[in-house]
């Protein structure tokens, strides 16, 4: 993955206690942002971070079924996954396709 230096609020510091979901992905802890997107400490800096499309987080058809069809008010947090955007649910990636949602893997939430 390519070294993208992450743009953040100067007035914000991640840590374990700041109040963003936090995922152990690929040996660190990633901070994820209002937006979907990932954030984890490099050093002095935080680091963009993604959720690769793979074998544990396919993108595939796989209709979860009794789900909502999730949006930005649905108060699961979002998270960018491949080109796409996934909500996590109960450690799971729900994706909204269409009138239906699909499961694309799991994550490891850090309480």
């Amino acid at each position: 993955m390519e070294h993208k230096v992450a743009e953040t609020n100067g007035e914000h510091v991640h840590s374990m206690k700041c109040g963003h979901t936090k995922l152990l992905h690929n040996g660190h802890v990633d901070f994820v942002e209002s937006n979907g997107h990932l954030h984890h400490r490099d050093g002095d800096h935080f680091d963009e971070c993604e959720i690769a499309v793979d074998s544990n987080n396919p993108d595939q058809e796989s209709v979860v079924i009794d789900s909502e069809i999730h949006n930005d008010n649905c108060g699961h947090q979002k998270v960018i996954h491949g080109d796409h955007v996934d909500y996590i649910v109960n450690a799971r990636l729900q994706h909204v396709h269409g009138d239906h949602v699909d499961d694309h893997g799991t994550v490891d939430p850090i309480a």
